[in-house]
């Protein structure tokens, strides 16, 4: 492993188009490249963010530079529910099957009524829960004590790691995740068919290719975080600018010990269980 040339990090959001303000609770891309933190990139919604995280990836891949790209959702569920749902073990196949199904635009999507159907499908009231429209849809409980089938283990081995993440099945309030992987989901598919081979998904596949994937979770490193962010700086964009700041920073020795991990279907959130080390990268010169 020797490094990478630019690393991007992506606040996703499954909400609607938040306007032309930057605000918080919206897309936010953190960039380091070739040592330099370059300013973040407010995009204001999910069909503007897969734009620009395409051509930013055409473009590095001509000039052929070695790009991280990592974004704050979970790229997998807990065992078994890709094969319960899709008949496939693969994980990466269920980006396919939920990119066939959610239908997005900037100012709605189908994620609560996807989310409905796959409940459908088990016995029970659930696994997701949390209904942020006002008419009711039958099978999708507002309400995590309202389910009555629960996925077994509910949460992954590494969020049980990190303490303070939440599972995949609830799909709204503070510090939910449930929505952005829905709606995630689709854009890490069509990356995946557009890049082919040169892109791998960490860590289901080497981190060796040009372009690597990786899930991230800027909590990890929160007190840091607030440590340097700059005063009145939107919580979002610093925790982005920063992430991106500490993993380009990351001694080669350190980033290649953290992406040697086995492939596992249920993913992994990169930093988990080195905790330390990001958090002494992200106040580190960035340096090549």
């Amino acid at each position: 492993m020797t490094g990478f040339d630019t690393v991007i990090m992506i606040d996703w959001s499954g909400g609607n188009d938040t306007g032309p303000r930057p605000r918080k609770d919206a897309i936010w891309a953190g960039i380091t490249q070739g040592g330099i933190d370059r300013d973040p990139v407010y995009l204001r919604n999910r069909a503007l963010a897969e734009a620009w995280i395409t051509a930013t990836l055409d473009a590095e891949a001509q000039a052929g530079r070695r790009v991280c790209l990592g974004f704050d959702f979970a790229f997998a569920f807990p065992a078994g529910f890709a094969a319960a749902l899709t008949g496939d073990p693969d994980p990466l196949a269920l980006w396919d099957w939920v990119a066939a199904r959610i239908e997005d635009t900037p100012r709605r999507n189908n994620r609560f009524d996807l989310a409905a159907t796959i409940n459908r499908g088990f016995p029970g009231h659930g696994p997701f829960w949390f209904n942020g429209l006002a008419r009711d849809i039958p099978d999708l409980p507002r309400k995590g004590r309202e389910r009555t089938f629960r996925w077994q283990p509910e949460r992954r081995a590494t969020e049980r790691a990190a303490k303070g993440s939440f599972a995949c099945w609830q799909l709204g309030g503070a510090g939910a995740v449930g929505s952005q992987v829905l709606t995630g989901m689709p854009v890490l598919a069509r990356l995946r068919a557009r890049h082919g081979a040169r892109l791998g998904v960490w860590p289901f596949e080497a981190a060796q290719r040009q372009i690597t994937l990786l899930e991230v979770w800027p909590s990890l490193i929160t007190p840091t975080i607030a440590a340097l962010a700059a005063e009145g700086e939107i919580r979002d964009r610093a925790q982005m600018r920063i992430l991106a700041r500490a993993i380009a920073a990351l001694p080669h020795d350190r980033l290649a010990a953290m992406l040697d991990r086995p492939a596992d279907p249920e993913g992994w959130i990169f930093g988990v269980g080195h905790e330390e080390w990001l958090k002494a990268a992200a106040g580190a010169e960035v340096s090549r």
